[in-house]
């Protein structure tokens, strides 16, 4: 099961920041993403959330169609 862990890299190697259980000589596949700890203005996250698609179909959702969505409900019963 995948798990992930936060590691700094120095002087040519990850240390991680918390110690993990693993057994020794135990072989792992490393996938690396870059986090980005710049403090965000509001101003900019809200500009990146605007900036993102819609996603969904054209139709409408209102209030009258929770129960129909949230339970399964069909018309009239």
């Amino acid at each position: 099961m995948p798990r992930t862990f936060e590691a700094v890299y120095e002087k040519g190697i990850l240390r991680l920041i918390e110690p993990i259980e693993l057994d020794e000589g135990c072989h792992v596949e490393v996938v690396i993403f870059k986090r980005d700890l710049t403090p965000k203005s509001p101003k900019d996250i809200l500009a990146r959330i605007a900036a993102l698609p819609i996603i969904g179909d054209t139709k409408t959702f209102s209030g009258e169609d929770h129960d129909a969505v949230l339970y399964s409900v069909q018309d009239g019963q």
